[in-house]
């Protein structure tokens, strides 16, 4: 039996397990807790060892099992976790994509509210793409893991096909995370997200930060931005050096996996 929490950020959900239970082989274990109709169900696992230089090394493996540099919304719901159990307010956890510093902002039982410093985005030349759907231009933007922003008016019927499709593209080497981002207001987007090795998600934390800092770089919205998804809002702050993400985390439930 391996013990979990399962937390969510805005609808993007995450198990959360103590290393010492991992077994020889995470992205097959990984894979079937993962699965909604047969495991526990959840975006990925993120995989809690100790190391010295933060609080916590937080290792965050996919759905499909394929590993990840970082998840936002995961690395927050690792932080609610630790304040759960008894940490103060503020938390460093080492990611694939450096240390990642949270500060809990607000409270309530379970349900709490962080601000994270995500590091300097690096957000490169429009890049346009074929595809089977037709030529796409889309903004790269790193923020520790790879995005590709694409600015549309409406959100295509069927965007999540054409998420997965760019998401395959042969230029993307390590994969891609895809966003489709409308603009609202002179400080909001609305975002679609679809992610390596998950698909669609309700919410992603790197993914709104790398909207935003595309918007803001393209000076169709001005910081900060509020980041409209399907399962509820994020803030992202950026003026020209370290991007700042606020939102939610929940802690859901805890629980047993027989494997």
């Amino acid at each position: 039996m391996v013990p979990f929490t399962k937390a969510s950020a805005c609808g993007n959900d995450f198990l959360i397990i103590d290393g010492t239970a991992a077994p020889a082989d995470l992205a097959e274990f990984s894979r079937r807790i993962c699965d909604r109709h047969n495991g526990v169900g959840a975006d990925g696992v993120e995989w809690l060892f100790p190391v010295q230089d933060a609080d916590i090394h937080a290792r965050l493996i996919n759905a499909d099992g394929s590993e990840a540099e970082i998840s936002g919304n995961g690395t927050r719901c690792v932080a609610a976790y630790m304040v759960s159990g008894g940490h103060a307010g503020k938390v460093t956890i080492r990611t694939g994509a450096g240390v990642k510093h949270c500060d809990l902002v607000a409270r309530d039982a379970h349900r709490f509210e962080f601000e994270m410093e995500m590091g300097k985005p690096h957000v490169n030349e429009d890049l346009s793409l074929p595809f089977t759907f037709g030529q796409v231009q889309g903004t790269p933007v790193s923020m520790g893991n790879p995005h590709y922003v694409v600015f549309v008016k409406e959100f295509p019927s069927d965007w999540q096909s054409e998420g997965a499709e760019i998401g395959r593209h042969h230029h993307f080497t390590q994969g891609v995370n895809v966003e489709f981002v409308r603009m609202t207001g002179q400080n909001d987007i609305e975002v679609r997200f679809y992610e390596r090795g998950v698909g669609e998600t309700q919410s992603s934390g790197t993914g709104s930060c790398a909207s935003a800092v595309a918007a803001i770089a393209a000076g169709k919205v001005k910081s900060p931005v509020k980041v409209h998804a399907p399962g509820g809002t994020q803030v992202v702050r950026w003026t020209g050096g370290s991007v700042f993400l606020r939102g939610p985390a929940q802690l859901v439930c805890e629980g047993e996996f027989f494997g």
